[in-house]
């Protein structure tokens, strides 16, 4: 067994935070130069290229590269052959977002669903445990913002609509949202499961590189045929009517039960932020 101390979870959420605040990941930046490259609306090239140097200026400058810093969502696979001392766990993720938000300078937009009382901290995070093999942790944070957030959607579809179905449903999802995220979007999916799982694996979908194909080829028949669907809907960057509206599609996939397909469509704007760590 492992003994790991509760305060190094809280300084490892707290560095991930701050730098998830203020870059673009790599993956995105890059799709956001290959879609300004091949973009043939002068519209759309001039918002992708404006997009382009807001997040070079955000990293040089260190300041977030959007207003919205997001609500902290924080996924934790944590090894079976770990146990903690210290604190409680939740107690440490939550410190360090307090933390990481006020000494970053990121708006805390986190209140009461009924009050909407903000808590001014930014706090509490959504955090997500799984138990895997190991004697590591591995910490994902995304800060995300709810403009996209908004624009997402789950369906509980007939499990004889199959993959035909699945594919509607994200091209839906996107038609629907139109410009509200801000595209180019990200899109992460959840195929299976039930109701509530399903929603988490379209989450931990955009956590996943832009680029990154599932190693299930079906599945990635599925991201591709998506993919292709979305841009052909024309709306584009920012909603001027270009040639990219999404950067890419993402599926997560779970076993369900035979009388139902559910599948969970999770927006993510253009502005792809997540920092990842193993401890």
């Amino acid at each position: 067994m492992r003994k790991i101390n509760t305060s190094i979870i809280e300084e490892t959420v707290y560095k991930l935070a701050l730098k998830a605040g203020v870059n673009l990941t790599a993956p995105c930046a890059a799709a956001l130069e290959k879609a300004y490259e091949n973009e043939s609306s002068a519209a759309c090239a001039f918002a992708l290229k404006t997009l382009i140097d807001n997040g070079e200026t955000a990293r040089r400058k260190d300041m977030p590269v959007c207003q919205d810093t997001g609500m902290a969502v924080v996924i934790l696979e944590i090894g079976q052959e770990i146990f903690f001392d210290g604190g409680l766990l939740t107690d440490a993720v939550n410190n360090a977002v307090r933390r990481a938000y006020r000494d970053g300078y990121f708006r805390k937009s986190i209140c009461d669903p009924i009050t909407r009382e903000n808590t001014g901290d930014n706090t509490p995070a959504a955090v997500h445990t799984e138990i895997v093999a190991g004697d590591k942790i591995k910490i994902t944070f995304l800060p995300k913002g709810f403009g996209s957030e908004n624009m997402s959607r789950l369906y509980m579809l007939k499990p004889a609509q199959g993959v035909a179905g699945i594919i509607d449903a994200i091209v839906e999802t996107v038609k629907l949202a139109g410009s509200r995220p801000c595209p180019p979007v990200y899109v992460g999916v959840g195929i299976g499961g039930s109701f509530d799982t399903c929603a988490y694996l379209a989450k931990k979908a955009i956590t996943r590189d832009i680029g990154e194909s599932n190693p299930r080829a079906d599945i990635a028949k599925i991201e591709r045929a998506a993919l292709e669907r979305i841009n052909a809907l024309g709306i584009g960057c920012q909603g001027f009517h270009g040639d990219t509206t999404a950067l890419g599609v993402s599926c997560e996939c779970a076993p369900t039960h035979i009388a139902g397909l559910p599948v969970a469509v999770n927006i993510q704007c253009h502005c792809v932020r997540c920092e990842k760590e193993i401890i």
